[in-house]
């Protein structure tokens, strides 16, 4: 069968993935040149403020196509198809083939040719969810459609070993230094940088100070401990609309650590974890399930306050982290 012509593709394209690649791949494959409309700034801050922007999305797909596919802006939810003469198909995916229909049928109200319309199935994670932009923001899968944290591991129990202590030991994000004994001033400091996403404090201090300067975390974990000295007064939970339990060794990650802090994430409501034993290691943990734009911060002994906010960099770090852990009977 004959080659179409041209094909166009339109769509947000954020955080370009495995699916991304196969509706191209599939658009590539019927016609000899393919116009990829991407959706500008404007409209796609009107999705979801944690979309990358336009140079960005655009430049991960111009990396990894040939020239027979350009990229456009698209600035209206329809684009140029249903004035375009130059174009003979348009390709889309189950939930976008109404907007095709409705791209058809302007065209023949306009005396053009309907264009032939290609629909794609959704490419599959391996947990047979859908490959998705809203999947990976939402933290659940990486651009390849792989879990950050499998069901299955989720019942393990991870065990540190000293071949990690110097990388822990590591301010894994942005430190924000100030006294130790006015914990406020680096936070404040770390206040000043958040992303729009959601609040997780980890530690006593640090839970306690947001909770003096009038802020609750949407996420605490405390486990009654500073410096691994038992705390004289305990931090009062009383700000929090739920307060959940976990019980996590010293040195470990238990599943009991694992399901409070993703029912916590599921959670709409203030919560927080008090953890008998220690929580020193959830960060990890924290950063593999949460949503990207989540923002995580913890003390950092003698100096201050360590900000992080989940993006994929942080999800690949943790898991490459965990991979090194050894897994417990």
């Amino acid at each position: 069968m004959a080659k179409l012509e041209r094909c166009l593709v339109g769509g947000t394209f954020d955080r370009f993935h495995d699916g991304h690649k196969e509706l191209l791949l599939t658009a590539l494959e019927v016609a000899e040149l393919v116009e990829v409309w991407i959706t500008n700034d404007v409209m796609s801050a009107a999705k979801s403020p944690f979309l990358q922007s336009f140079e960005d999305r655009r430049e991960a797909i111009l990396s990894w196509a040939d020239e027979r596919i350009t990229t456009h802006v698209l600035e209206d939810k329809l684009g140029p198809a249903p004035i375009r003469k130059d174009c003979d198909s348009i390709i889309c995916t189950p939930e976008t083939l109404s907007n095709c229909q409705s791209i058809n049928e302007i065209r023949l109200k306009n005396g053009l040719t309907p264009l032939e319309i290609i629909e794609v199935s959704h490419s599959l994670d391996e947990a047979g969810g859908i490959i998705s932009s809203t999947r990976i923001r939402a933290g659940l899968i990486d651009k390849n459609g792989k879990q950050w944290l499998k069901e299955s591991d989720r019942s393990k129990t991870y065990l540190f070993h000293k071949g990690l202590d110097s990388e822990l030991k590591e301010p894994a994000g942005e430190l924000f230094c100030g006294p130790e004994d006015s914990p406020e001033v680096a936070m404040s400091a770390a206040m000043e940088n958040i992303a729009p996403g959601g609040l997780i404090a980890v530690g006593d201090v640090s839970v306690e100070t947001l909770l003096d300067m009038g802020v609750t975390p949407d996420i605490g974990l405390v486990d009654g401990m500073t410096k691994r000295s038992e705390l004289a007064e305990k931090v009062d939970l009383s700000s929090f609309d739920v307060l959940l339990s976990a019980t996590n060794p010293a040195g470990e990650i238990t599943p009991s650590l694992i399901e409070s802090i993703n029912a916590a994430l599921h959670n709409d409501q203030s919560t927080c974890i008090e953890v008998d034993g220690e929580e020193d290691l959830a960060p990890i943990i924290v950063h593999l399930l949460a949503p990207l734009g989540t923002n995580v911060i913890y003390g950092q002994p003698g100096k201050g306050v360590v900000l992080r906010i989940t993006n994929l960099a942080a999800k690949d770090e943790c898991r490459s982290l965990l991979s090194r852990f050894e897994v417990g009977n």
